[in-house]
């Protein structure tokens, strides 16, 4: 038994160790034109294990939020959200009218094939927080996955 605990005590250490990831694929940023002081992010997010999608930040906007978009009665409501609860190896994905990053009081406009730094914050199930740092690419306004529907005409952010 002796011999065991040394052993049993180096697969605790090293599991205490592991760190969540998040793998990240296809990011986007939708493209903007002059004056607009926003615009969203997509992407889709899967982690290794339970984590949290906390914040993020980008040196193209002055404010960067989490965000949800979903339909109440007719009216279509985004709003704020504190955090974005991503399940292990089950895949997030951040789309127009849903969840998404928010980057606002754009700092200048974002053309089609540019590319947007974003730093995504999490937190894994111990609260400990890590970041991952990627580069979006801008999608010009009407191309590709760029295009969404148009939001009913009583569009209200809570």
């Amino acid at each position: 038994m002796k011999s065991i605990l040394p052993l049993l005590s180096l697969l605790v250490s090293a599991a205490a160790l592991a760190q969540t990831t998040v793998q990240v694929e296809d990011p986007w940023v939708r493209g903007t034109v002059t004056g607009q002081p926003a615009t969203g992010a997509f992407m889709r997010l899967t982690p290794s294990a339970h984590a949290r999608l906390v914040a993020a930040r980008s040196p193209v906007a002055g404010v960067v939020e989490i965000h949800e978009m979903a339909m109440d009665g007719d009216v279509m409501k985004m709003r704020q959200i504190p955090g974005l609860d991503l399940a292990a190896g089950r895949t997030m994905e951040l789309k127009p009218g849903g969840y998404h990053v928010m980057l606002m009081s754009l700092k200048q406009p974002l053309k089609g094939g540019q590319s947007v730094p974003l730093t995504l914050i999490f937190e894994d199930e111990r609260g400990k927080r890590f970041e991952q740092t990627l580069a979006a690419p801008v999608t010009a306004l009407g191309a590709g996955n760029a295009a969404m529907p148009a939001a009913p005409a009583s569009v209200a952010r809570r």
